[in-house]
């Protein structure tokens, strides 16, 4: 069955694309081409080599993308929405010229903000595949993850967004750094629990408390699981603290990946916060629906 349009998730490393059809999904496909890999003439071969054989001769099947897809080296730049406004809207769609006449390819912007200046680009279809899938919701939705985000939401808007760049520090520390020494693989969870206390207790010591995990790995043997789970509670602390406002007294809805968001919910919870975990894939396609009907 041919579909009706196709859906695109295009981030820096993967992309993701749904054969749409009335009922919903008929088919999903992925590959590792993302945009981060990819010169503006490579976009297009690089989706017919994923999606060519769900489309039709003498058919034009609509293709709505959302994530880095549309920044400024992705295949065509889309501007940024600025807030606050809905976070998708159909008008604002941008189309995307092609070589292949079967192709009808439109891209969802961003959202930006002026003060503090800030930007996201493919989190607002998860925003607002998250409000269809919780009509009513007013509150805060955390998006763990390299770039995690914070963002108010009101009557269906975002009003205000922060980024905390933690999971790329996290990559870069425990894999460049002279903390990479000490890393292992596994999880403490114990560990993770100290590391959170630690940063959200005493958060501007945070750069001598990441110091001491390499000091304790060489003269107390700090197991390397340990090492690596203290990081991550660290970090995530270190953003709990800047992103108090965010979540203090709020309702908090986490939208990411399953283990990713899991760690962010026991930090919250250890500060007596308890945060619903909405499925990353499911808020993505809502949200694609979503930008595809919103005017």
């Amino acid at each position: 069955m041919a579909p009706d349009w196709i859906a695109v998730d295009w981030g820096s490393s993967n992309l993701r694309a749904w054969a749409m059809g009335p009922e919903g999904i008929l088919a999903e496909a992925q590959s590792g081409e993302g945009a981060g890999g990819l010169t503006r003439a490579e976009f297009e071969p690089a989706l017919l080599r994923l999606i060519a054989h769900w489309l039709q001769p003498g058919r034009q099947t609509p293709v709505l993308a959302c994530g880095m897809v549309g920044s400024r080296q992705g295949w065509v730049e889309a501007a940024y929405r600025a807030t606050p406004c809905t976070p998708v809207s159909s008008a604002g769609l941008v189309a995307v010229a092609t070589h292949d006449p079967r192709l009808g390819v439109q891209i969802v912007p961003g959202l930006s903000q002026a003060r503090p200046a800030d930007v996201m680009r493919g989190e607002e279809s998860q925003i607002a595949g998250a409000l269809l899938l919780t009509p009513g919701f007013d509150g805060v939705f955390c998006l763990p993850g390299t770039h995690s985000k914070w963002a108010h939401v009101s009557a269906g808007e975002v009003v205000s967004f922060q980024t905390f760049m933690t999971g790329e520090l996290f990559s870069l520390l425990s894999s460049q750094s002279v903390l990479r020494h000490g890393m292992g693989e596994g999880w403490d969870e114990a560990a993770f629990d100290e590391g959170v206390a630690d940063a959200l207790s005493r958060p501007e010591r945070i750069a001598a408390r990441l110091f001491s995990l390499r000091a304790e790995g060489l003269l107390n043997g700090l197991a390397p699981a340990a090492a690596r789970s203290r990081l991550s509670g660290l970090l995530i602390g270190s953003e709990l603290a800047g992103a108090k406002p965010y979540w203090l007294g709020q309702p908090i809805r986490l939208i990411g990946a399953a283990g990713l968001s899991a760690s962010y919910a026991r930090a919250l919870a250890a500060q007596g916060v308890v945060a619903e975990i909405l499925d990353a894939t499911a808020c993505t396609l809502a949200g694609l629906v979503a930008a595809k009907g919103n005017p």
